[in-house]
Formats: C-alpha cells, structure tokens, sequence
C-alpha cells in the first residue's frame, strides 16, 4: 500500500462559521488510509473548533496576518519543511496568497484554494483583481463550492477555468435531526409558545449577512403576523448594534440573538422556515442545512443560493439589499404554514439528490490525487463547463 497523502489544511479565519464548517466536513470524512491530515489555523479558531475536530487531525496554531509578520512566516515555513506536505490546502484568497508563495519556497507538491465566496467587498485597485491573478501562477487547482463561485473565478477574476474545479457543499443530514424533545425544551427556555411560528436564521453577524435589514424588515412582519419570533443563531461583530436595534422593534421580545451554537438541529425543528438575507454569498451551508432538515429557506437572490434555493419549490428568493423584498417573503411564506411544510419536504429530496456530504468529500479526494498526479488531470472525464452546468442543474 503506498502512503497516505500528506494534506495540510490552512485557514488564518478567527471566527467559526460556513467556511470552518466546510473544512470539518473535510477533516471528519477524508479516507485515512489514503490522507494524512493537518490543521493550520489561528489560536482564537482552534479553540472554536477544538470540540468537534477529529482526534486524529493534527493541529498548529499559526496566526499569519501578512508575509511581513516575520516571526508566523518563519514557523509555518519550518512546519512545513518538517512535515513535508504534499498538498496545502488554503481556504479564502487572503490565505492562500499567504500560505502558497511559502508553501512553494518550502517545497510543497500542490497548492490548492477553496475560494468560497465573490468578494463582494472589494474597491478601488484591489477591484481588478490583478494580484489575484499573479498568485494563481502559485495554485494548482481552485475548488468553487457553486457554479456561480466557478463564473465569477473565470470571468471577473479570470482565472484560468483549466484551474477550476466545481464541488458543492455538502450535508451530513444525520446532524440536522433533533434528538426527542429538543424542541420543546429550546421552546421553553426561549419563551416562546408551542404555537408561535418562528424564523431562524443561522449566520455569523457579520454585515455580509444582512441581519440588519431583516431587523428591519421585522417591524412590518411583527405588525403582520404579531405571533412570529425571529432566532438569530451566531456571532460577530454585529451584535451590539443588532442588540440596539432589536429595541425599536413593536416587539423586541420576539426577536432572540442566542450566540454562537455548536449543535443548530433543534433550532432548526422549531423552525418554520429559515431565513438568509446575504449580501452575497458562496454556496450557503446554512440553507443546505435547512433543506435538509425539512425546512424551506426564505434566501436572497446572490451567488451560489438560488442553486440551492429554488423559487417557489421549497423556498422564497428575493431582491438582495432590499428591507422590504425581506418583509414581503417573509410575509408571504408565514401566510401559508402548509405550503411552507411542503416546500421542505421537496427541499430534503433536492439536498438528498444533490448535496450530499459524501460527494463533496469524494470529489475532494480525486482532486487531491490528480494534483499529486496520481490520477488524470480531468475528472471523470467532465471539463469544468460540464461541471458548472451540472451543479447549476
């Protein structure tokens, strides 16, 4: 048997969210006896995932902010020639330009980048993209978690689509089941009655997500439908300005901003739908979750969503930046419980038919094996065209 490839994966991210949840599916579901698996992230991002990360994984605490911080340079290039990787597996743009030029210096085999999402964020020169294009002479392959991701490496970025590769997120729908009365206890340490109809977002609060204008999409819901509460499961920056913001609603007491949670599956039981009014977006873990959980998703219209989300099927999309496109969605979908139990039903079957958490592993580990040179270089046969137009399907 030969040995296993030696992959690390490196992410310079603090905050646990949809991209660190990728990188544990990744950790958790890699073939052993084929790969041998490192974790190199921030001190402040091992401590979020510590719980739920493999015992086989080794880990490193690097915290790189820029290839002028000497001292973090210094110890990723000696963890590296130490080691001797393979594969550096760098997740978001920031670390692979980082992480590749040293992983080159130090030898390593293949470099490989997980882009995620359009970095909508982006002004002035670092808009055209230029010194994302001389970085990508330093990776091999990019993975787009969506084919909208795949569009926007091409035609906005311009990256070569030889150096795509389309692989969707995916769910491990056993995570998404509530043990037997989880839901009831949740309701009743929120307050909230067993016949309230409940929104949940799950999301970082991060601008990005857009949790402020469905704060404000709520004052019109809660005149609507005075029953509703909103859930806001996650963390970040934002909180003490949700938290005043939440004060000028008719009624904040509806609106809960429980934290962070390791575990959403109860969350997600108590909801009747789910809510994700992104500014911009990858390919929502969040929504695929909720799919998979046999709940509708209620989704702005950006990126990667509307490949997971379709209209009117087990979901609502609408116009993006738009407080009152939020309310009338979510309006709508609360004026119709049965309809909404319906569109999760047809949203399990779809995660179930094309988000499987077994295919984006296995995809992984092919990319993985031809950048080693240990298969050939188009997967399966398919260029990536064929596999954007597939994922978009």
């Amino acid at each position: 048997m030969t040995a296993p490839i030696s992959i690390v994966h490196f992410t310079n991210e603090r905050e646990r969210g949809g991209v660190e949840e990728h990188v544990l599916t990744l950790l958790r579901g890699l073939d052993r006896q084929r790969f041998a698996l490192r974790l190199v992230c921030t001190p402040e991002l091992h401590g979020a995932l510590r719980a739920d990360l493999p015992a086989d994984v080794a880990v490193s605490e690097i915290a790189l902010r820029g290839l002028g911080d000497g001292g973090a340079v210094v110890q990723l290039a000696r963890l590296l020639r130490r080691t001797r990787p393979q594969v550096l597996h760098a997740h978001l743009f920031y670390a692979s330009l980082l992480a590749a030029p040293i992983a080159r210096l130090c030898g390593v085999r293949a470099v490989v980048e997980t882009t995620h999402v359009r970095e909508h964020w982006r002004r002035g020169w670092k808009a055209n993209y230029a010194i994302d294009r001389l970085a990508a002479r330093l990776v091999d392959r990019y993975i787009a978690v969506s084919a909208a991701n795949a569009k926007y490496l091409r035609e906005e970025k311009r990256i070569p689509a030889a150096k795509i590769r389309v692989i969707a997120n995916g769910c491990d729908l056993r995570r998404c089941q509530a043990s037997p009365g989880e839901e009831p206890a949740l309701r009743r340490r929120l307050g909230i009655a067993a016949g309230d109809p409940v929104l949940v977002t799950l999301a970082r609060l991060e601008p990005q997500k857009g949790h402020g204008l469905l704060l404000e999409a709520m004052a019109e819901v809660q005149r609507r439908h005075p029953r509703v509460h909103l859930v806001c499961v996650g963390e970040g920056r934002l909180r003490r300005a949700l938290e005043a913001q939440r004060q000028g609603l008719p009624d904040p007491a509806r609106v809960h901003l429980v934290g962070f949670q390791r575990e959403v599956a109860a969350y997600l039981e108590m909801a009747s739908a789910t809510v994700l009014p992104s500014l911009y977006e990858g390919m929502p873990l969040a929504a695929i979750e909720s799919l998979g959980a046999e709940r509708p998703v209620l989704a702005s219209a950006v990126d990667g969503t509307p490949e997971v989300v379709r209209h009117g099927e087990n979901g609502l999309l609408f116009a993006p930046g738009s407080a009152a496109a939020i309310s009338d969605a979510l309006c709508e979908g609360l004026r119709d419980p049965a309809r909404l139990r319906e569109w999760g039903r047809r949203g399990r079957r779809r995660v179930e038919a094309r988000f499987s958490q077994r295919a984006q592993v296995v995809q992984t580990e092919q990319l993985y094996r031809e950048v080693c040179g240990h298969a050939c270089p188009a997967a399966d046969g398919v260029g990536v065209r064929g596999a954007v137009e597939r994922e978009a399907a």
